[in-house]
């Protein structure tokens, strides 16, 4: 397998409990306090570790919020997992070469289940690149030292336009004027923690109305509508649906939906572009919009939107 042949893994959005981005802000902002304090009594901030472990209760801080500035490269392994023991030692040893420029977080698949359970992980190793909280690409198996150096270069010039340019703050070190976290934004995703959808869309809406561009708000609006249309919804029948009448789109757009929130982006794209292909007129207006409310589930910037924007363009012209 090649580093260019992954098939994206389960998206963090879907994986992930819809409250470890609350978790991630508010570590963030101890972590922030925290570097303040020594600056203060004159002591440096700790700098990043290139490898660390992560388990399931400290995966939303370790991995979430840590990708939010930097990118993380999870190793999914085991004790017992021969072909492991041959690619973690390359990934450790080019995660000390990076000098903090992506960081190297290691899961025992045993010891931690939820997350494998939570990324629907077959085999292992797998290898999950994750920025800004979302996997971004990833492999399975275990590849030769040359074939993951060109997998992360790939990995590394894909993100470089998000990155800072080499040298100039410390990846991973909070920002000296790092921005709160918009109370609304804090308040959105307690009301998602506890269940209240009605709530949280409210406070996205808010923090809209004053931001229309704000990024977080328009994914956590569009992850409210996804959850709201498939609100009792048979899986397995609406999959069912849709396998046996390729042009019936409320069964497509159903299991669209259904595929985003079971983490699979680029099936429930891929889905909806095929839509697009064979139908004409107001379906496929109506399937070209319900694409384009998909889209901002994800961050614009992510792999798979820029390539399924691409390829709607091409279905439609």
């Amino acid at each position: 397998m090649s580093p260019a042949d992954f098939t994206r893994p389960a998206s963090l959005q879907g994986a992930v409990d819809l409250g470890a981005r609350k978790q991630a802000l508010e570590a963030q902002a101890r972590r922030e306090a925290a570097a303040a304090k020594a600056s203060s009594e004159g002591a440096p901030p700790p700098g990043p570790a290139a490898v660390i472990d992560v388990t399931d209760a400290t995966f939303a801080t370790e991995v979430i919020e840590r990708s939010m500035r930097v990118p993380v490269i999870l190793d999914l392994w085991a004790t017992w997992c021969e072909p492991c023991k041959q690619l973690s030692p390359i990934l450790e040893k080019l995660a000390a070469e990076a000098a903090g420029r992506w960081v190297l977080a290691k899961v025992d698949v045993d010891a931690s289940p939820q997350i494998s359970g939570a990324l629907q992980v077959q085999s292992i190793p797998t290898v999950l690149a994750v920025f800004q909280g979302q996997a971004v690409t990833g492999f399975q198996g275990a590849l030769p030292e040359a074939q993951v150096r060109q997998w992360l270069d790939q990995l590394m010039t894909a993100l470089a336009q998000y990155l800072p340019p080499e040298g100039e703050q410390q990846p991973g070190a909070p920002a000296a004027d790092a921005p709160q976290a918009d109370p609304d934004l804090l308040a959105a995703e307690k009301a998602v923690d506890e269940g209240d959808l009605d709530a949280a869309a409210a406070a996205y809406e808010r923090l809209l109305a004053r931001s229309p561009a704000d990024q977080d708000a328009k994914i956590g609006l569009a992850g409210i509508g996804l959850i709201r249309r498939t609100e009792g919804l048979d899986a397995r029948d609406v999959i069912d649906r849709a396998t046996a009448d390729p042009k019936d789109v409320e069964a497509q757009t159903q299991a669209a939906d259904i595929e985003m929130l079971s983490g699979m982006p680029e099936a429930a794209f891929d889905r909806l572009i095929a839509l697009v292909r064979r139908t004409f007129g107001d379906d496929r207006d109506r399937a070209r919009r319900h694409l384009l409310g998909l889209f901002d589930a994800l961050p614009p910037g992510d792999p798979v939107v820029v390539k399924s924007r691409r390829d709607l363009a091409n279905a439609l012209f």
